[in-house]
């Protein structure tokens, strides 16, 4: 018995103290929540990531692990976040047919309402009495997360206050692109799959894709065109107002 505790005790002293423990924990939550969301027969209001998120944060605060230890170890899954994203591109390869028919008004459209997007959000914060950090967090929600990161940091704001904007911006987005549809009979899927993808990333994206391969392919495109906007656009409206 001695002998076994003994081989035991470095083997979850480095479990603990490494990655391992952060991925296992973030993936047993997601499976655990793609279950639920089966058993709750799929609720839009209510997704699988928002369902991890909940399960994982019981978790961290109720085992004692503390936010620092879990934030440590999920790095790695971060760094996939970038080439998960750039994955996307092969559903856009597969209907760039579509594509390039819609190129006017996507870019029409695209400058408006990434605007509008980073706008109302910096107007509702501003007139909340929000802070300089808040704001630049905030500005960035409708933006997919690896980019979303890397303005946040460029802005001076809390990346942790970012992705809880993109998590809440997803599912809200998901949720009222699917009710304004119906109330005014839009069931083009390239627009469904355009809107989800500029106000709603990855989360409404991977809802664009249930509906359809075409609606997922103008999500990605839209939460693409969306990044690489707010990117260039974000930092110098901020530099330009400070």
């Amino acid at each position: 018995m001695t002998e076994r505790s003994d081989w035991l005790s470095p083997v979850m002293e480095v479990w603990l103290s490494g990655p391992m423990l952060s991925i296992g924990l973030t993936l047993a939550a997601f499976i655990a929540a793609q279950w639920l969301f089966a058993k709750l027969r799929r609720p839009l209001w209510m997704p699988p990531v928002l369902i991890a998120a909940v399960i994982l944060a019981v978790i961290v605060w109720g085992s004692g692990i503390g936010f620092h230890q879990y934030e440590q170890g999920a790095r790695w899954l971060t760094v996939l976040l970038g080439p998960a994203t750039v994955a996307l591109g092969v559903p856009l390869y597969q209907q760039m047919h579509h594509i390039r028919a819609l190129w006017r008004p996507i870019l029409f459209t695209l400058p408006i309402a990434a605007t509008l997007a980073a706008g109302y959000a910096l107007g509702i914060a501003w007139l909340m009495g929000a802070s300089p950090l808040v704001m630049a967090s905030l500005a960035p929600k409708s933006v997919t997360a690896p980019i979303a990161m890397g303005i946040a940091n460029q802005l001076g704001g809390s990346v942790s206050l970012t992705l809880g904007g993109l998590l809440v911006t997803g599912v809200l987005a998901s949720l009222f692109v699917e009710w304004l549809t119906r109330w005014l009979n839009i069931t083009d899927e390239r627009i469904i799959g355009f809107t989800l993808g500029l106000n709603g990333h990855a989360i409404a994206t991977a809802r664009a894709f249930e509906i359809s391969p075409l609606a997922g392919a103008f999500s990605s495109l839209g939460m693409g065109l969306t990044g690489v906007f707010t990117a260039l656009f974000l930092p110098l409206a901020f530099m330009l107002v400070s």
